[in-house]
Formats: structure tokens, sequence, C-alpha cells
């Protein structure tokens, strides 16, 4: 059984500014536009925001509920279609002719020897073992061989909130600053769509102060980073010798070997990047809300042959969808080995989720994804490639018309 984790906890990496060529890069230059905090110990103690940080840990009365087993599942009929050798051989020709390097002439004269049907199953909620003997009675009518093949896929959205000191210019703003700071999980914020990664921030109410700017002492300026306060920098032309390499005095800084620093204009100083020239900086405490989709994802493969990570890259037909703010765990599939992962699955993210983040919802599904593994015959050997999918895509690795440049993606 192969399982896969796909938590979506991983934040996109966000490469740094870049300088383009021949340019310097600006030492006063600051990631970020907005201003930073001064340092914690210099800020007042807010009741309720004593320990600033990530991970602030929900009330117990935003637990996540316990999970009811669920009633059983209405009747429902599934029509279950079986590929029939003219559309796998109109995709095989179709596959065969997207690859520049493969002769499609294999595809159009092979001589078809089997067609086996390897149902997958992307797995959730309640499924009753009448629906797989419908679905078996369906395949033998095409006297196909079956296997089946699961994949099980739970989600958990959560909601996660931190809490940082943080700060603005002060322009002469409102301070808010009187009254008592409601804790962290008492801000009401809207949930945006579920199941969708997002992330937002907030000003804690009453939280608000006004301190002189740390980076630039009160004084507006700072030193500039790249002269280092003296105004000027040395000549790029001459290398700062003052003289060209033909031993001739250096028109760009006039045999000086410095010349007046682009970054303060000769200044010595620039504006504070902080508190953009303010000298003071409006603190408050600010809560940052993150809303992530954690995803679980198990296959369980019999041996089909078939690379169960090219399932992400297609579609099936969902059978049911389980959906409730703690679901339980499948218990009534055929498989037994898709009812232990279900359970496992469900412990373990109630275990690394439901205290130290608020669970929002849980979804379970079940997809049914046709694949069909195609015995064919050429030149007096024989081959294997899978149709799968509603798309019909095929995979194979063993093409016999190919040059040797190539090799299956």
């Amino acid at each position: 059984m192969d399982r896969t984790h796909l938590l979506s906890d991983q934040d996109e990496a966000h490469p740094g500014p870049s300088c383009p060529a021949g340019s310097y890069a600006d030492p006063n230059t600051v990631p970020n536009d907005g201003a930073t905090a001064p340092p914690a110990d210099a800020m007042p103690v807010v009741p309720g925001y004593e320990s600033l940080g990530p991970n602030v840990i929900p009330p117990s009365d935003f637990g996540a509920a316990q999970p009811q087993a669920p009633s059983r599942a209405p009747e429902r009929r599934f029509d279950i279609p079986a590929i029939t050798e003219e559309l796998a051989h109109e995709a095989f020709i179709k596959y065969a002719s997207s690859k520049c390097c493969y002769s499609s002439k294999p595809a159009k004269e092979m001589v078809f020897t089997d067609l086996q049907s390897l149902n997958t199953y992307r797995v959730s909620c309640t499924i009753h073992t009448h629906h797989i003997q419908q679905y078996i009675a369906a395949m033998l009518s095409y006297n196909m061989d079956i296997c089946f093949s699961e994949q099980y896929r739970l989600e958990t959205f959560t909601e996660s909130r931190t809490t940082e000191w943080d700060s603005e210019p002060y322009n002469g703003q409102v301070v808010d600053g009187f009254g008592v700071a409601p804790a962290p999980w008492s801000i009401p914020v809207p949930i945006p769509s579920l199941f969708q990664d997002c992330k937002k921030s907030v000003r804690v109410p009453h939280t608000s102060t006004v301190k002189g700017c740390h980076s630039c002492l009160n004084l507006g300026r700072s030193a500039c980073s790249r002269c280092v306060n003296s105004g000027r920098t040395r000549c790029g032309s001459c290398s700062g010798m003052g003289r060209t390499s033909a031993d001739q005095r250096c028109n760009m800084c006039q045999g000086s070997g410095m010349i007046r620093c682009h970054s303060c204009g000769g200044a010595g100083s620039i504006t504070c990047k902080t508190c953009k020239g303010q000298g003071k900086l409006l603190c408050f405490i600010r809560l940052k809300i993150t809303w992530k989709n954690n995803i679980y994802v198990a296959v369980i493969d019999k041996g089909s042959g078939f690379p169960v990570e090219l399932l992400t890259q297609i579609t099936g037909e969902k059978l049911l969808t389980d959906m409730a703010p703690v679901v339980y765990p499948v218990v009534t599939f055929p498989d037994s080995s898709v009812n232990a992962t279900s359970e496992s699955a469900v412990k373990e993210h109630l275990a690394q989720f439901a205290t130290t983040c608020r669970i929002l919802q849980q979804r379970q599904t079940i997809e049914l994804i046709p694949i069909t593994r195609v015995h064919y015959a050429w030149n007096e050997k024989t081959h294997i490639y899978f149709v799968y999918g509603t798309e019909h895509k095929v995979y194979t690795k063993d093409y016999p018309a190919k040059c040797c440049c190539c090799s299956i993606l």
C-alpha cells in the first residue's frame, strides 16, 4: 500500500529582490515596505497577549466535534461503461501521434489480445457491497478480468491564529489604546471558501500605542549604508585609484578616486525606511489568520503495474462525498484495507490538528477511475499499455517503435 501525505502547510517560496545586470544592490533597501515593530521588550504588556507568537491555542469550546456514525447511504445505481476496443485503439493512435519520436505504425497495425479492467477508487464515506457487485456484473458482460485498487483522500480544513507586534509610521492618526483587548480567538473573522488556502491579518482592537522609531532613534533619518555616512563612495571607473589603465587622471572622479554616493545623493543619510521620516511609530498587535486545506492521500495498489502517481492528473466519476465538521471513518467498504486506512487517517488528522488549530470542516470522497490494461501483439511480440481516466489517456513504458533518444515520462 502506497501512502502519500500531501499536507498543504508548506508556504510557497518567495525569492528576494534581484538586481538587473550591471546594477548594484542598494543596501538601504529593506525587504518590506511597511514598518517593523520595536523590540518586544520595549512594548507594553497587554492583558491576554503576554506571550505573543505562533499557534495560539484555541479555547476548549472551539474544539472539534465528535464524529457521528453515518446512517445508511441511500440506494444509487451506477452505470459504469467499459472501454471498447475501438476507443482503446483510437486512444493509442492519438498517443503515438503526439510523440515526435514515435512511429504510429505499431499503434495502427497492432492486434488486440486482451483488455483488462483495473478500476481504481478514490475512497471516502460509506459505499455498500452491492455497488461493487453491480460493477462486477457489468464488467463480466465484457469478458474482462477485474482487479481493484483504491485511493483514499481525506481533507481537513483548519484555521490557525498567530499574534505579533507590528507598526506603521505615525502621522497623527487616531490611537486606539483604550479598553480591554479581545482574546485572539474572540475576534470575528469571516471564513473564506472551504478547502481553499487563504491568509488574512487584522489589527487587534485597543492595543495601539505610539513609540519613538527604534531604527533612527526618533530622528527620521538613518545613516546611508552604502557610503557609511560619508556621502562618497569609491569610483567604479578607476576602482578608486584616481587614474585609468593608461595612467591618466580619471575623468569620473577627477583623480580623487571617490564619487558622490548614488544612494543618498551625497548627504550621508537617507529617509528612515521604518518610520518614513516621521520619527515615530504607531505600534499595535497584529492577528494573523491562516486557513489551510490539509490533505491525506493513500493509494492501496493491487499490483496492477499502473503508476499510481498518474492518478492525480485524471478525473473519474464521483460516487460519494462525506463532509462534516469531523467525519466518521469509512467502515463498510468491501476492502478492509480501505476501512483501516480511513480510520488511521481520521485519527492522525485529529491528533495533528485538534489541539493546535480549529478544525472547520473535513471531507472524504470516492471517485471511480476507469483503468484498462490492453495486451496487444505487433511484429510477433506482445506489449502492454494502459488507457485510464475519463479522458482516455494512455500510459506505456515499452512502446515498440521509438528512437533511442526518447524516454517515457
